[in-house]
């Protein structure tokens, strides 16, 4: 609609004549998103974007839609118009009875504990939505489920159901070899259009390849995946170049080139024989699946793996080749904003994968962006949601800001050892402690000082990124294994319990607060390597095994600023690593072999 309708000159005429235009980002402002979502989906049945809402000068929406072609929508403008003019009082019972709909959709379920029970249920809801076929869940068009699948991942680590691993690596092998998949590039599109996963829509978020990249690490540690391990590596190479730009990750990559979906990533067989010559243009075609008749528009088609190459250095030669001539294209445009939750997601995944595959660059990376969140988005002890260009704007972070640039916080204190992290950490989480908390242990998405809104959401379920109090509850989790301080670990078990009853019936929707609550059922663990070289063999079987939701701190015995180090001492002048639940700590073992066990 902004090209066909608010670009037009007549239109826009009509609209600033008639109307009060405001043009929202739903990235910048997600709580007046989702506050209109409501109101369009009680009124519609539906949501989606873009979203077109009439509301009163007080922000009461009486009229709600989604995408309106040109002359529907000149003609809806003028009917709003007449009816706000002559028919007033209907028009504000109407708002009335929206508002009063969207706080009911906000009125939480009791709340009751995040049992194993409850995960246990949850996992079963999401096996009977399962894809046996294509792998994911549901049908089209199908997004990556990630956080349906870390939840899965530390459900085997529990239970060791192999019908739960099986899903789950089918699924991650499914999308890694589909068109979802950028098969020269690395990195993930948005969704796929069909059951299949063979034609994306192109745009790429940097939320989904964060959380992408937490899986497929996972999912080659617990169960041993060399598609998994690649796909780990290219995924952390696409965040690397295409989305850090010098501050932080900025948000996406867009479908569109030159206003045509794909334009950038499909090609046709004759562009691949021009590219490799048609000896080596056969083989990659028959690779790839690029046909005559395409599986895109216009005869083109989307590049697939669907098996690994048995000749992977000619595949390799041949994938070079091909991204260069790629990059010589016209380029998707780049929304440049970097998103304080979503830089959170990044650096808790580089720092995953950085210390499982002993990636220094990786985590060096997450510990960089980690400090442009602290010295530009942290303005006078409060988040800020966006910046751009190093710069940061006016819109005040939601809850999941703090929750996921907390948990990242606690993320770069396990890897460095460095105490100032855990403060941060503690700071962000005492602001949401004392201005997002509700009554009943659950929290709301804004500030009980922000801009008032007709209604103050809180959504308990997860969207495309993890819910607010999620993300919130994975970080005071966090903090109470770092610290010993159940003040915070209480805290976080308060705010799942909110979302229990939910869960327990809706596994696809509560997919990172059960992540959470198997953490919580595994302890988490607290593993402490007393040791002065942060690349000890310790360390990285430390990371490479540990259980769900543990966390890990190595460094020198007594390091300040470190409570999991507190009484740490090298055994015979060793390194030592220390496996404790709730600070209670078992025997201390010197061998890798013994440590190994304990985490087994």
């Amino acid at each position: 609609m902004a090209h066909e309708s608010f670009e037009h000159d007549g239109v826009a005429a009509l609209v600033n004549e008639l109307t009060v235009p405001i043009k929202v980002d739903r990235e910048e402002r997600p709580d007046v998103d989702a506050v209109y979502m409501t109101a369009t989906q009680a009124m519609t049945g539906q949501g989606g974007w873009p979203m077109t809402v009439f509301a009163t000068p007080g922000g009461e929406p009486f009229y709600c839609g989604t995408y309106f072609p040109r002359d529907a929508f000149v003609r809806l403008v003028q009917a709003v118009s007449e009816a706000w003019q002559g028919q007033r009082d209907a028009v504000l019972r109407q708002s009335a009875a929206v508002v009063d709909a969207i706080r009911k959709v906000a009125e939480r379920p009791p709340a009751n504990p995040m049992t194993d029970d409850v995960l246990d249920r949850a996992a079963g809801t999401l096996l009977k939505d399962y894809d046996a076929e294509h792998g994911g869940f549901g049908g089209a068009p199908k997004f990556p489920p990630h956080m349906a699948l870390l939840f899965l991942l530390r459900h085997f680590q529990r239970t060791r159901r192999q019908e739960v691993l099986d899903a789950v690596t089918y699924t991650c092998e499914r999308m890694a070899r589909g068109g979802i998949y950028d098969q020269l590039a690395g990195g993930f599109a948005r969704y796929a259009v069909d059951r299949t996963w063979t034609v994306p829509h192109f745009e790429k978020m940097l939320y989904d390849n964060a959380l992408l990249l937490r899986v497929y690490t996972q999912l080659d540690r617990i169960a041993g995946n060399d598609t998994a391990r690649r796909v780990a590596e290219e995924t952390a190479a696409f965040l690397e170049r295409d989305l850090y730009d010098g501050h932080g990750f900025i948000s996406a990559l867009d479908a569109d080139t030159d206003g045509v979906e794909g334009r950038t990533y499909v090609w046709t067989p004759e562009q691949v024989d021009e590219v490799v010559g048609e000896i080596d243009g056969a083989w990659a075609r028959y690779l790839l699946e690029v046909t005559k008749d395409g599986t895109f528009e216009h005869g083109s088609s989307v590049l697939q793996l669907p098996e690994d190459p048995q000749n992977v250095e000619r595949w390799l030669g041949i994938r070079r080749r091909l991204l260069d001539a790629r990059d010589e294209r016209p380029q998707p445009a780049r929304d440049g904003k970097v998103v304080a939750a979503w830089n959170g997601l990044a650096i808790t995944a580089l720092v995953e994968f950085g210390k499982v595959y002993a990636r220094p660059e990786a985590v060096e990376r997450a510990v960089e962006v980690a400090r442009f969140l602290a010295g530009t988005h942290l303005v006078d002890g409060r988040l800020r949601r966006v910046s751009r260009d190093g710069v940061v704007g006016a819109p005040a972070g939601v809850l999941e800001d703090y929750g996921a640039v907390a948990e990242a916080f606690c993320a770069v204190h396990q890897a460095t050892g460095e105490g100032r992290w855990l403060d941060l950490a503690k700071q962000l989480l005492d602001v949401a402690l004392a201005h997002f908390r509700d009554e009943g242990g659950g929290f709301f998405d804004t500030a009980d000082d922000a801009e008032t809104l007709v209604s103050r959401p809180a959504d308990i379920t997860d969207n495309a990124t993890p819910s607010g109090l999620s993300a919130i509850a994975a970080a005071l989790v966090a903090y109470g294994a770092l610290t010993a301080d159940a003040t915070y670990r209480e805290a976080g078990e308060r705010a799942l319990a909110t979302v229990a009853a939910v869960a327990a019936t809706h596994g696809r929707f509560t997919g990172y607060a059960c992540t959470v609550g198997e953490a919580l059922q595994s302890g988490p663990f607290e593993i402490a390597i007393a040791t002065p070289a942060a690349d000890d063999p310790l360390v990285t079987a430390a990371w490479w095994h540990a259980p769900p939701g543990a966390v890990v701190v190595a460094g020198e015995p007594g390091r300040p600023g470190v409570p999991l180090l507190e009484g740490r001492v090298l055994r015979e002048g060793r390194p030592t690593a220390y496996v404790c639940r709730g600070f209670v700590c078992d025997a201390p073992v010197t061998e890798l072999e013994d440590l190994v066990a304990k985490l087994a």
